[in-house]
């Protein structure tokens, strides 16, 4: 019989000291509850379009299973650096390329190599949840930027210089279309974030996970296409939101070349290489016809319609029309309860599982995520039961 003891006091503090979550939680029930309709999705709802799983099964056939350069296949860096140069306006040889498995690879690379324990990094808040535990689990400290509704949640750099700790912080966090909120950062703000970086000689981290995903005129542009920027910006990319393809754990990301040794270097003491037929997927994606993500984009762009007519439909909701990504982050303070309360209130009321904006950061209090994720009749019936409940509550 296995003998018990304080397991806990064995546990590192990295991990007892991470944020509280009631997400899984929320989760959890989500699934046990039958007739429940999640609008909480962070992953396409469509499958991986079928050349990019055709050439996949194919080069399997051809026995393509064993390790890879660290760093990635050099076939397929060439490859990436074509797609940054024509969509990206970023030049990038092989070397200044690192192929991960996922962006999130490529972020917690990117800190590994820029923050020693007390340095800090500024990040936005409310944004994607995993920033302030990969920093706080490298022991650096997160300095979040408040952001606000009423500034379309984009970056103030007063409120930056506020906080800033000039000789120890080392980088700023760009999320542009940006998880949760939706914000496209245009190029005046891009150009105004550029000098801050330079000026304060930070590197700027910046996550276009979600490049593809833009609206209403919106244009995408990446901070590292911005001259002189070359020394002074990571550019991190995925194929799981534009492709669909999250399951294959594939990202990438270009900089400076002495970065991208250093994140390479690293990657040998993780996860040595990513996937080889993730690697090998990834070519038919970037090389492949672009009509699937089009097809998707213009899919997400009537769903986020909808969800925005029937939010408009109901005045306690203040909402800011996303421009980009696929999620809505409507606020909720009006009707009177925190952001986990009104979640629960929503799932236990209404079936409908919606993201607590606290889950974002402190900042994201008094929100909720919606995903338009998810399949168009799905959401007319969410938005029906909403519409429904907050008649007979409110």
């Amino acid at each position: 019989m296995r003998k018990h003891f304080a397991i806990r006091k064995v546990i590192s503090e990295r991990e007892v000291e991470l944020p509280e979550t009631h997400f899984v939680e929320i989760m959890k029930i989500a699934e046990e509850e039958k007739g429940v309709i999640s609008l909480g999705p962070g992953e396409p709802d469509f499958v991986t379009p079928k050349h990019i799983r055709d050439y996949a099964k194919k080069m399997l056939d051809k026995g393509y299973t064993h390790y890879t350069a660290i760093g990635g296949m050099s076939e397929v860096k060439e490859v990436i650096a074509k797609k940054l140069k024509r969509k990206n306006r970023i030049d990038a040889s092989p070397e200044e390329i690192i192929i991960t498995v996922g962006g999130k690879e490529a972020i917690l690379l990117s800190l590994m190599v820029l923050v020693d324990p007390g340095e800090s990094v500024i990040v936005p808040n409310p944004g994607y949840m995993m920033y302030i535990p990969m920093i706080e689990s490298l022991n650096g400290v997160p300095l979040s930027v408040a952001l606000s509704q009423n500034e379309n949640f984009e970056y103030n750099i007063d409120k930056i210089k506020e906080i800033l700790h000039t000789q120890k912080t080392r980088a700023l966090i760009l999320n542009s279309p940006s998880n949760p909120t939706g914000t496209v950062f245009n190029r005046k703000k891009l150009e105004e974030i550029a000098d801050f970086a330079v000026e304060n000689k930070l590197v700027v981290i910046s996550d276009e996970a979600y490049e593809d995903f833009v609206y209403d005129g919106a244009k995408h542009v990446s901070i590292g296409s911005l001259n002189g920027m070359e020394e002074y910006v990571i550019s991190i990319f995925t194929c799981s939101k534009s492709y669909a393809m999250p399951g294959f754990r594939i990202g990438y990301a270009t900089g400076h070349p002495e970065l991208i040794k250093a994140m390479t270097r690293l990657k040998l003491g993780t996860t040595l290489s990513t996937p080889t037929i993730s690697q090998l997927a990834a070519v038919a994606a970037l090389n492949g016809s672009n009509k699937p993500v089009k097809k998707m984009v213009s899919e997400y762009n009537r769903r986020r319609k909808l969800v925005m007519k029937r939010l408009n439909g109901i005045s306690a909701f203040k909402t800011l029309e996303p421009r980009g990504a696929f999620y809505v982050f409507p606020n909720i303070e009006q009707f009177g309860m925190s952001s986990v309360k009104f979640s629960e209130f929503l799932l236990k009321k209404a079936k409908v599982l919606v993201v607590p904006g606290n889950e974002f950061g402190k900042y994201g209090e008094g929100f909720v995520r919606i995903s338009y994720a998810t399949a168009y009749e799905k959401i007319e019936e969410a938005m029906d039961r909403i519409e429904k409940l907050f008649r007979e509550a409110f």
